[in-house]
């Protein structure tokens, strides 16, 4: 992505009890590396059900784009103050099809170190992708 390598960059791991409201709190703990000019990249995916990605068997177009629905609408609807925003993804487990979509949270709770890193700026994501990967409707978000 920058071949010059002139970036700096931290590596994070999620936490061990996989709380999406302790990883909310990470990115406010770190949200100052934004000041200081440091890209912070939330590396995870929207869809993760791997059985349903190599499974050829199963139209799960459904469950995929309702949780994708309400993900993007979370994360970009200027109409959801911070504070809700930030509950609705707390209780992600109560999104359409969230545990459909993520039988294990590894792969979305990067989201909710960004947003927790978002908080001190706009809380409010832009899409910046949304495809088709292997079938699979799939979203990437930016703060700013």
């Amino acid at each position: 992505m920058y071949p010059k390598a002139q970036i700096p960059c931290i590596q994070l791991s999620l936490l061990k009890n996989l709380d999406p409201r302790k990883h909310i709190a990470l990115g406010k703990a770190i949200a100052s590396l934004r000041e200081k000019n440091i890209l912070i990249i939330g590396s995870g995916m929207s869809f993760h059900n791997l059985k349903t990605f190599f499974s050829n068997n199963t139209d799960s177009s459904k469950e995929n784009e309702g949780f994708d629905h309400w993900l993007i609408e979370t994360c970009t609807d200027p109409a959801i103050s911070s504070e809700a925003r930030e509950q609705r993804l707390i209780e992600w487990e109560k999104a359409p099809f969230a545990r459909f979509c993520h039988p294990r949270e590894e792969h979305l709770l990067p989201l909710h170190v960004c947003y927790g890193i978002a908080c001190a700026g706009s809380s409010m994501a832009k899409v910046v992708f949304n495809e088709q990967i292997m079938g699979k409707k799939v979203t990437g978000l930016l703060w700013q």
